[in-house]
């Protein structure tokens, strides 16, 4: 059977290339692909090599105008940044797939296979697959050059606190550094009261002052001065200063409080003793074992100041001590301390161990104190405070002497201290005399308070052999850290003295 006169079947109907002459199906081009190739390139305009701006510093890419953002390497982000780089000259034509092809890392070079489609001649779509080459070329971002700049600044936290001992920077410092707070920081000054620190940008200078009102109670103040006014895109550079104050109470502190403020906690003594600075105050009554927490807020509106400072603390021989068993409190009383013992004890000054006088006062440090132990505290009777609520106070309620904490030999302490702690990089005239004994105060407080302990990273300096594990004392008593505490850095080795040896597998 022959086809009618005309028709023909599907596999029959060819046709001759207009240009090379060669039997094709039909298309609207009526041209074979290699011809059409030849004369149309649908890649044409697209660029074959374009440049992307990397930050060596922090390792982020320009995403124009002015925003850097951080992508890895094949990854869907740098894809669409590249992609970006080329999208107004692919407005005419359709893309199909892209993908990354293997470079080396340090070639400074991202290749990319895209796949593109477009209509040509007649109607025809033409498919291409073509490579383009995005070249890394270096340049520093804004805040990298803020931060190579030092000088350069937009916001700083000035940290204040009126009191000479400076135990609350030194636990704020650990706390910088174990939360890691520093790194944003483009300098840090220390200076009078005080430490600065500045950043280049607001939004850093407000996580430090939100971190700051939450491990410490304090108040804080803002404000801001104009640098610079764009009146044609009606922008304003700006220059913040954030102002925190810390309360000027520190650990170790003598404190009276005002009766409305005693009596608000519990009905406690106002002469009470500043047993640690955290997020809040942590009061104790060395008559009652009372103890009281003072938060931030509550200082401020009942206001109270040191009566005496560390540098005043005198030392005193216990000759006599009687522990009180069963100490019944007022009506409305609060909290007593479960760590503490209350003792009745007679204390004579070691530098008037000539004389017979003697002191009577009661103690909150029941639990450490013997007869003939050395311990510190301040002396009432033979000083000269002049505060507001200590001079309205019955004289009959006035101690004549406040005991502090116990004595132990300083240097003993320091030649068997076996730990350190890190410091924050600053600016400053280094430690005098005076600072390098306020820091060994602040060390012996870590050793003495395990509760102050649990939020400093502490770091081993010695040898693991002069390390105790399980005891927590010295041979005289003195409070040591132990070895389960110091796990951080430690490098287990084995008998020998040496590496261990691989773990045997089967």
């Amino acid at each position: 059977f022959l086809p009618l006169k005309g028709v023909f079947p599907l596999h029959c109907r060819q046709v001759l290339c207009c240009t090379c002459g060669v039997p094709i199906p039909p298309n609207p081009a009526n041209m074979c692909v290699a011809c059409l190739r030849t004369q149309v390139d649908i890649s044409e305009g697209i660029p074959k090599q374009v440049t992307v701006h990397f930050c060596k510093q922090c390792e982020r890419y320009l995403q124009p105008p002015g925003t850097w953002v951080q992508c890895a390497l094949e990854s869907r982000e740098l894809m669409a940044l590249c992609l970006k780089k080329i999208k107004s000259s692919m407005t005419k034509v359709r893309l199909i797939d892209a993908s990354f092809l293997w470079t080396e890392p340090h070639s400074k070079r991202i290749k990319m296979k895209l796949t593109i489609q477009k209509e040509v001649m007649n109607g025809a779509i033409l498919q291409q697959v073509f490579v383009v080459e995005f070249v890394i070329q270096s340049q520093m971002c804004d805040d990298c050059h803020r931060v190579e700049a030092k000088d350069f600044w937009k916001a700083v936290v000035q940290v204040r606190q009126k009191t000479v001992h400076k135990k609350t920077f030194y636990y704020l410092e650990q706390l910088i550094l174990k939360h890691k707070l520093h790194q944003n920081a483009l300098n840090i000054k220390e200076i009078h009261e005080g430490i600065d620190f500045y950043y280049g940008s607001k939004q850093h200078a407000q996580k430090m002052v939100d971190f700051l009102q939450c491990t410490a109670p304090c108040r804080s103040k803002t404000s801001q001065r104009l640098i610079s006014h764009d009146i044609h895109s009606n922008t304003y550079n700006y220059k913040s200063t954030f102002s925190v104050e810390i309360v000027p109470v520190c650990k170790d502190s003598v404190v009276c409080l005002s009766p409305r403020l005693a009596q608000s906690l519990g009905n406690m003594g106002q002469v009470c003793v500043c047993i640690r600075v955290t997020s809040t105050i942590h009061l104790i009554d060395p008559n009652t074992l009372q103890i009281a927490e003072v938060d931030g807020n509550t200082y401020w509106r009942n206001p109270f100041n040191g009566l005496c400072n560390p540098r005043q603390l005198e030392e005193f021989i216990v000759m006599d001590i009687d522990i009180i068993r069963d100490q019944k409190l007022g009506a409305g009383a609060g909290m007593r301390s479960n760590k503490h013992t209350l003792a009745e004890v007679w204390v004579q000054k070691t530098s008037e161990m000539d004389s017979n006088q003697q002191y009577y006062c009661r103690t909150f440090l029941g639990h450490l104190l013997n007869i003939g132990d050395l311990v510190l505290g301040f002396d009432f009777a033979n000083s000269n405070i002049n505060d507001e609520y200590l001079n309205k106070m019955n004289p009959h309620h006035v101690p004549d002497v406040v005991l502090i904490k116990k004595s132990y030999d300083r240097s003993r302490r320091i030649k068997r201290r076996n730990w350190k702690l890190q410091e924050l990089a600053r600016e400053g005239d280094g430690m005098d005399t005076d600072d390098e004994r306020q820091y060994q105060d602040f060390l012996e407080d870590l050793e003495e308070d395990e509760a102050l302990r649990k939020n400093v990273n502490i770091f081993r300096g010695e040898p693991l052999d002069t390390i105790p594990v399980e005891s927590d004392t010295d041979d005289d008593g003195a409070p040591r850290v132990s070895l389960t505490e110091m796990l951080e850095e430690l490098s287990l080795t084995d008998a020998t003295g040496g590496e261990g040896a691989d773990m045997m597998t089967d």
